[in-house]
This record gives C-alpha cells, sequence and structure tokens, in this order.
C-alpha cells in the first residue's frame, strides 16, 4: 500500500508563490511598457483624439508656422528687393516704402475685417459674414483642421499682405504714396477678400469645383489684372519708349527672386495645412517649375536677343512659380516641367512683345508675369490634375475635361470681377484724395527724394 506520505498534492503551477510574484512582476513591467509605447506613439504622430473631437497636430502646427515666417519673407524682403532692383535708381526706397507698407496695412485688415470677409460664414457663396470681426471668438484654443486657427489667420494674412504688394509692380515711378495707401485699404477690402471667399472659403467657385491650390486666381490673376487697369489709368512714366530706363540694381533684383523662391515653398506647401506626402510633392513641383521657367525664359531670350540676361533668368524663375501655384497640391512632377517651361516662354512674349503692341506701361511687368502665367497655370491645372496626388481631384489627360472649362470660368470670371472691382477702387482713391499721379517735376527728379526725402545711393 501507499502511505499517505507518498502521495504528493499536485499543486497547480499558476498558484505556486515564486511564480505568482514572477507573474505579478511581469504584468507590472508589461503594463508600464505598453503606457511608455502608448506616450511614444502619441508624440510621434502628434495627434490624440478625445471621442471625435479633433485636437491640434503639433507636427502640422510647426510646419504651418514656419511656412507663414517663409511666405512673410516673401513680401518686405523677396518682392521689394525683386521690384526695388527693376526700378530706377531714383524711385527704389519708394518701391521698398510701398511694399512695406502694403505689408503693413495688409496685417492690419486681415486682422480686423479682412478675415471675417473672407473666411466667416458664407453669405451666398459671395462673401464671409461678419462673425469673426476683429478676430471675435476666435481663441487659442479654436482649431482649423489640425491647427490652431490663429495659426490659420497668419498665414492667410501673409497672402493677402503679398497679393496687394504685387499690383504695385505695374505703377511704379508714377503713383503717390498717400494714394497707395488708400488703394491698398480698399483693394485688400473690396477685391481681395471677395476673390479668397470664393476660392478657400466656400464660396461659388469652390462649390463648382474650381481648383487653386495656392492662389493662381486668388493672387496672381487678381493682382495682375488689377495691376493693369492701375497702369491704364495712371498712363505711361514721363520718357516712356523714348529714354531707355535701366533698372538700379539687377544683383538685387535676381536676390529678390531668390528670396521669392525660397519664400514660395510656404507659400505652396504650407497651402496644405498638414506636414504630410502631398505637401512634399507641392514643395517638390514648386521647385521643379522654378527652374525650368528660368531656363525657357533664358533660351528664349537668348534665341532672339542673343544674350541670355540675369534679369531673364531671374523673371523666369518667377513665371515657373507663379504658373505652378494652382496647381501644386495637384499635378505630379513631370507635369510641373510642362508648367514652367510653358511659363518661361509665355511670360518672355508677354513682356517682351505683348506689352509693346498693345501700348501699355506696366512698369515692373506684373501683369505680364503674374497675370498671363496666373491664367496659364489655372488652365493647365485642369489639364494635369494628377488623382494620385490628391485624391478625386482629375484634370484632362485623366479623363476629366471638364474641369479645364471649370477652370476657365473661374479665370474669367477673377478677371473680369478684379477689373470692375480695381476701377471702382482707382475712383474712389481719386475722389478721397488730390489724385493718383505725382507731379510731373516730382516724377522726373524721383520720389526717393520728393517723396521721402532720401537716397538709395550716395553718388559721389
Amino acid at each position: 500500500m501507499t502511505s499517505s506520505r507518498d502521495i504528493k498534492t499536485k499543486t497547480p503551477i499558476m498558484e505556486m508563490p515564486i511564480i505568482k510574484k514572477v507573474i505579478m512582476k511581469k504584468s507590472i513591467w508589461i503594463t508600464m511598457l505598453i503606457t511608455l509605447l502608448s506616450m511614444l506613439s502619441t508624440l510621434y504622430n502628434g495627434t490624440a483624439f478625445a471621442g471625435d473631437e479633433a485636437v491640434i497636430n503639433t507636427g502640422d502646427t510647426a510646419w504651418i508656422l514656419v511656412a507663414t515666417a517663409l511666405v512673410m519673407v516673401m513680401t518686405p524682403a523677396g518682392l521689394a528687393l525683386f521690384y526695388g532692383g527693376m526700378s530706377r535708381y531714383k524711385n527704389l526706397l519708394n518701391t521698398y516704402a510701398m511694399t512695406f507698407i502694403a505689408y503693413c496695412l495688409g496685417s492690419i485688415i486681415w486682422v480686423t475685417w479682412g478675415y471675417t470677409l473672407a473666411f466667416g460664414p458664407d453669405k451666398g457663396g459671395l462673401i464671409g459674414g461678419l462673425d469673426y470681426l476683429f478676430l471675435s471668438g476666435i481663441t487659442p484654443a479654436g482649431i482649423t483642421g489640425t491647427i490652431p486657427t490663429l495659426v490659420f489667420v497668419l498665414f492667410q494674412m501673409t497672402f493677402a499682405c503679398i497679393t496687394g504688394a504685387l499690383v504695385l509692380g505695374a505703377v511704379v515711378d508714377r503713383i503717390k504714396f498717400s494714394s497707395w495707401i488708400v488703394f491698398i485699404i480698399l483693394w485688400i477690402t473690396v477685391v481681395y477678400c471677395p476673390v479668397a471667399h470664393w476660392v478657400w472659403g466656400g464660396g461659388w467657385m469652390a462649390t463648382m469645383g474650381a481648383l487653386d491650390y495656392a492662389g493662381g486666381n486668388v493672387v496672381h490673376i487678381n493682382a495682375g489684372v488689377a495691376g493693369l487697369v492701375l497702369a491704364l489709368i495712371l498712363g505711361k512714366r514721363v520718357g516712356y519708349g523714348n529714354e531707355a530706363m535701366f533698372p538700379s540694381s539687377v544683383a538685387l533684383t535676381a536676390l529678390g527672386a531668390g528670396l521669392l523662391w525660397f519664400g514660395w515653398f510656404g507659400f505652396n506647401a504650407g497651402s496644405r495645412l498638414a506636414a504630410d506626402g502631398v505637401a512634399a510633392s507641392a514643395f517638390l513641383v514648386t521647385n521643379t517649375a522654378a527652374a525650368a521657367g528660368g531656363i525657357a525664359w533664358m533660351l528664349v531670350e537668348w534665341y532672339h536677343t542673343k544674350r541670355p540676361t540675369l534679369l531673364g533668368i531671374a523673371s523666369g524663375v518667377v513665371a515657373g512659380l507663379v504658373a505652378i501655384t494652382p496647381a501644386s497640391g495637384f499635378v505630379n512632377m513631370p507635369s510641373s516641367i510642362v508648367i514652367g517651361f510653358v511659363a518661361g516662354i509665355i511670360g518672355f512674349l508677354s513682356v517682351s512683345t505683348l506689352k509693346r503692341k498693345m501700348g501699355y506701361d506696366d512698369s515692373l511687368d506684373a501683369f505680364g508675369v503674374h497675370g498671363i502665367c496666373g491664367i496659364w497655370g489655372a488652365i493647365a491645372t485642369g489639364i494635369f490634375a494628377d488623382p494620385s496626388i490628391t485624391e478625386g481631384v482629375a484634370g484632362a489627360i485623366y479623363g476629366n475635361p471638364g474641369q479645364v472649362w471649370i477652370q476657365l470660368i473661374s479665370v474669367l470670371a477673377t478677371a473680369a470681377y478684379s477689373a470692375v472691382a480695381t476701377l471702382i477702387v482707382v475712383y474712389i482713391t481719386r475722389a478721397v484724395t488730390s489724385g493718383l499721379r505725382v507731379d510731373k517735376e516730382d516724377e522726373i527728379t524721383g520720389l526717393d527724394s520728393s517723396i521721402h526725402g532720401e537716397r538709395a545711393f550716395e553718388i559721389f
């Protein structure tokens, strides 16, 4: 027989004291590891979710803050140098001053009433409501997409500022500084804000399906047409067509073009409002189109004039940047080369041939570069939009020819509204000031000394 001493009670392994201690310790470590991984995942993604409530994505926010700074640099630095270098030496500081004041005025207009007119609640597809007057109701906790609304406000502000300043290129050398101030206040309010609402604020163009990624209609066509209208009303500069009007410094213009190129990455890639693959694609095609535009302008100028000028290369870069702006988030890299190259060619022809045949004095070719190349870019978007870049967006070569007609409608509507509304703004400005154009004596002397009492260069 087997004694009771020989019978061993089988205790379950999981109940053994040593095993229980080991499991408890492992559970604690596993719990801590899971918690740590969860925290790292949250930090990596930059996004957390509380139910279905959207919260701020830190990566997207950081990128748009940088993009905003890049676009800001484009106006009081890039554009001021680009335009200033092309103006005559006696008007260099005046050109700088009017670019600077356009940015200053645009900044105040935007945060007081401009933002709400562009991005307030839609009113009939035409304009935004006044709910955000003086940014009322917009707090640091407010979110647009995955970024703070205040960051979105600032980003869009830089677009309004540079668009107003772009108009200046058509009329440097002959517009009064005081009249320019009144014009900018009215133009941003009456012309820029409504068009921005139509395209980006939920207005009728957005409903129609018009594509404008970063400002072909809103910025370039709008400013280019307005510049042409203003130039026609002001008339030609004294001596235009009869005397040489040399740029004060092509070196400054080239430096300005470089800064514009640099800032344009924020302009286009930042318009995604996120740090993702589409933003990277927009960044890539922006650079490619600019390079193609510079090469194309150089080649066609070299062929026609037998000289490849630095001014031409710089102008071609800007032409390529203008044309890719509405398309940047929708087209692939090969298409961007075509868009930029064509822009360089038509940009050169518009400033060398079209302007001469039409007989208008667009001082720094605001219409020729921004207006004409902006129109090409808007139409090209309807041709080349690639659904593999932005899902659901396709152009003619991807089986959606109707997009070209939508783009044409948006171009014609923008040009027509900008022309008529700018004309109204001009007449209002003329009525409340002592006139738009400087005195003939001041124009001949130069606006740096006659208006500002300063000189850009000390000539011995």
